[in-house]
């Protein structure tokens, strides 16, 4: 049954006629009923609102008057489409603003927040990074797992674990083992609303305000933001082709390390076996935990996968993180930590204040594809086609601008870094907009890196990030052609 769309301050104890007409000629005017929306009956608003049925037909009788709505006997009334027809939409006038008074987390989120990123529906190729193939869903295999799950009759309605699906999380153990060789109890394993969450699970229980965490330089934005929001302040150590560079963390003392070692994002490093030794040394030495974010483990081309820390540490220093983002969809908002069995109880109870649980059906969904052994059907899948999509976009790349880039992190993942060796980072902000309005998608490593005083990063070359899960064949082929249009009309500017 739909029901009133109430704005603040119309919703009285005992709304009158004139109240309610006012009420929805705002939100009607406002768009919060499209043209040709469909507004609740009579009697079911008036029985939503407490009123008699005679005040909300007072109310709609004027509005009808007014040509806002339509009323036809026994039908719902209808927005009219003329209100949109003829230019009467609008937005009502907001209020007054005051003066905005946040806590010390709100403040510090209000500087590092990071900014929405334009959805562009119109590009011809968007290589942003994250993004999947909706061809690449394995619809059939996840409907029947939801129905099933839909289906099957709980004990109880209630509140559900924190920790996550215990069937879920009895599968995922079983996987990671065979996957990963990740050696952990079920009880260690929290599921999450996506590694993000774990993230913040993390920031909270492990980070006060002034602590310093170490992070890659560059690194994962969106983690940065989490631990900053939390006060803590970063320390960040640059990484090279192995990853993060564990030699000068000798005398770095900080109580968390944030760290991608199986395939560094955003350059595509892996971490030796050394410098694995050396960080785990390095968090006995200060009581630091070090969070190994293994976000697409899944994708090896090149490369044979490797043995994660978390193997290394006997779970004790290590809290591991992963995801479905990479595999399924970064819409279901699935992921998981596996936490020291000393702070399992703390995860637990940090997740169930936060949100209580995570949406049942979508993981006892999930359990069921790693029982049957679809999910791994679906990855061995995925890991293809990315391959070939891979492989497209480093021949487009190549033949289009030869030895002018230098590409990195090509052998796993699913996306590469490409330096454009004649293009200097001032250029950057042109290239992005030339290549938008060719109708191409095209992000910068930059943001990644962090800022340092009076230097850029690599003050002589322009660096993009370029995600190619989400595009088909063609559309990697022709966004590289209008790259090498975009890079060219760029040039031919810089030299006239």
């Amino acid at each position: 049954m739909a029901q009133i769309k109430t704005l603040p301050g119309y919703r009285t104890p005992r709304m009158g006629a004139r109240q309610i007409y006012e009420a929805l000629r705002d939100q009607i005017l406002g768009r919060v009923y499209g043209a040709d929306g469909l507004l609740p009956s009579s009697r079911a608003l008036a029985a939503e609102l407490g009123v008699s049925r005679g005040t909300v037909t007072i109310a709609y009788e004027q509005l009808a008057a007014e040509g806002f709505i339509e009323i036809r006997h026994g039908a719902r009334p209808r927005v009219a489409q003329a209100v949109i027809e003829r230019g009467r939409v609008r937005t009502p006038s907001r209020p007054l603003s005051r003066k905005v008074r946040l806590s010390g987390y709100g403040e510090r989120l209000r500087q590092v927040a990071p900014r929405s990123e334009e959805q562009s529906r119109n590009l011809l190729a968007n290589f942003r990074y994250g993004d999947l193939s909706p061809s690449d869903f394995p619809v059939l295999a996840w409907k029947r797992a939801v129905v099933a799950a839909m289906t099957r009759r709980p004990a109880r309605l209630a509140y559900n674990d924190p920790c996550g699906s215990r069937r879920l999380r009895m599968a995922l153990q079983a996987y990671l083992w065979r996957s990963r060789t990740v050696r952990c109890d079920v009880d260690q394993i929290i599921i999450v609303n996506g590694s993000q969450q774990g993230l913040d699970l993390c920031a909270r229980l492990l980070l006060n305000s002034d602590d310093r965490f170490v992070m890659e330089d560059p690194g994962y934005l969106m983690a940065r933001h989490v631990f900053a929001a939390n006060g803590a302040a970063a320390v960040p150590i640059p990484v090279d082709v192995d990853g993060l560079d564990t030699e000068q963390l000798a005398k770095t003392e900080a109580r968390l390390a944030y760290v991608t070692p199986s395939h560094q994002f955003p350059l595509g490093g892996v971490m030796p076996i050394a410098r694995r030794h050396q960080l785990l040394a390095w968090a006995r030495k200060f009581d630091a935990y070090v969070i190994e974010d293994d976000y697409d483990s899944e994708y090896r081309y090149d490369t044979k996968p490797v043995p994660p820390l978390h193997a290394l540490a006997a779970s004790q220093d290590v809290i591991y993180l992963g995801t479905v983002s990479k595999t399924l969809s970064p819409t279901l908002r699935i992921g998981y930590l596996v936490a020291p069995s000393q702070l399992q109880s703390l995860f637990a109870a940090a997740k169930q204040i936060m949100d209580r649980h995570t949406p049942l059906i979508e993981q006892e969904a999930l359990a069921a594809m790693l029982e049957t052994g679809a999910y791994d059907r679906h990855v061995k899948r995925v890991r293809r086609r990315n391959g070939e999509r891979r492989q497209v976009l480093l021949d487009a790349l190549r033949r289009r601008f030869g030895d002018r880039i230098q590409i990195d992190g090509a052998a796993a993942g699913l996306h590469v870094v490409v330096w454009f060796r004649d293009l200097p980072q001032t250029s950057e902000a042109a290239l992005i907009e030339t290549a938008r309005v060719k109708g191409v998608g095209i992000y910068p490593v930059a943001p990644l890196f962090y800022p340092h005083p009076g230097r850029r990063h690599r003050p002589d070359v322009i660096g993009l990030v370029m995600g190619y899960a989400a595009l088909e064949a063609r559309q990697i082929e022709r966004g590289c052609q209008l790259l090498a249009q975009a890079v060219d009309q760029l040039r031919s500017r810089r030299l006239s």
